[in-house]
């Protein structure tokens, strides 16, 4: 499924690439630069050194495969329709190309499970110890990255190189790697109800119950008052960054999930121009939430706006 192929759908294709050509340029710095600098600011603040903030960071580190490693070769299949590189290397990297960014997707939607537990516990049970304590915090991101790459592997034996008429393309060889009893389609579907379906179902449940509590949350006592008060805008501010982050994650991929699995159900929709017209959105969407995030955190998180201040004042 390449969001580049030509098509005679499009009246003007020229001015059509280079204007995607331009959006996804802008893309790649802004999440080059976003994500690198909310990784920098939670490293050199102290203050900052929280679960949420820990995840946040995983994501943007994520997020950082994007537009290393997806949106050059994006960029590039505007213009040429086949692979540039050959040999050992080509061959690598086509298995990256199609590996990293379902290993970002995955961390990501991960991490944003976790940000919804740690904000349930926060709000729901505060006089308990955190439900992602910092001891079983570098465990639950590093288990993000295994389940990540154990769940996108497939891609790394499935995709290869290939030499054809018209020069090398990256494709998928999917019964070839794993035989004929495999199906590519099930496993789309299985991944999209587990790293999709499910877990923005339980994002959406978590932060409901969440939301509720702290709404009904009443400050015993007039001399703790100021303090409750204080620590209640604290968890509302949190809430709407993270709820902040889920809407955009699943408006920028939601999307493309759907595109995977029409891709699977109805097999000659490639011919519709609505469909073609379709794709090209939900890809370019799926590419918007890597520059998204720090975006959204800068806005909604006075200390990431303090953080950047201070980086620039040096």
């Amino acid at each position: 499924m390449n969001a580049t192929q030509p098509s005679t759908c499009y009246g003007n294709p020229t001015a059509e690439k280079i204007g995607m050509t331009f959006a996804y340029c802008m893309i790649f710095l802004v999440s080059l630069a976003g994500n690198t600098i909310i990784g920098i600011i939670v490293y050199k603040t102290k203050t900052m050194r929280k679960p949420i903030n820990f995840l946040i960071v995983n994501m943007a580190m994520s997020d950082l495969l994007i537009p290393i490693f997806l949106i050059p070769r994006d960029i590039q299949g505007f213009y040429i329709n086949s692979w540039l590189i050959g040999g050992p290397l080509g061959q690598v990297l086509c298995k990256l190309v199609d590996f990293l960014p379902s290993v970002s997707f995955s961390v990501s939607i991960q991490s944003l499970v976790l940000i919804a537990v740690d904000r349930f516990g926060a709000v729901v049970y505060p006089l308990r110890s955190p439900l992602i304590s910092s001891k079983l915090r570098p465990f639950f991101i590093l288990a993000t990255w295994i389940v990540a790459l154990a769940i996108n592997s497939p891609y790394l034996f499935a995709v290869k190189l290939v030499e054809y008429p018209g020069g090398l393309r990256c494709t998928l060889h999917w019964k070839e790697a794993f035989g004929e009893s495999s199906s590519y389609q099930n496993y789309i579907v299985s991944w999209c109800v587990t790293l999709v379906f499910i877990p923005l179902l339980l994002i959406v449940t978590l932060y409901i119950t969440t939301y509720v509590k702290l709404k009904s949350q009443k400050i015993p006592g007039e001399q703790s008052a100021n303090a409750g008060q204080q620590r209640q805008q604290r968890e509302r501010n949190v809430l709407k960054m993270s709820i902040a982050i889920v809407l955009g994650f699943a408006a920028c991929m939601l999307p493309v999930a759907i595109l995977w699995l029409l891709f699977v159900f109805v097999s000659d929709i490639w011919s519709s121009c609505g469909f073609q017209y379709f794709s090209v959105v939900a890809f370019f969407m799926a590419r918007t939430n890597c520059a998204m995030n720090p975006c959204i955190c800068f806005i909604f998180s006075r200390n990431y706006r303090m953080g950047l201040k201070t980086l620039l004042d040096k």
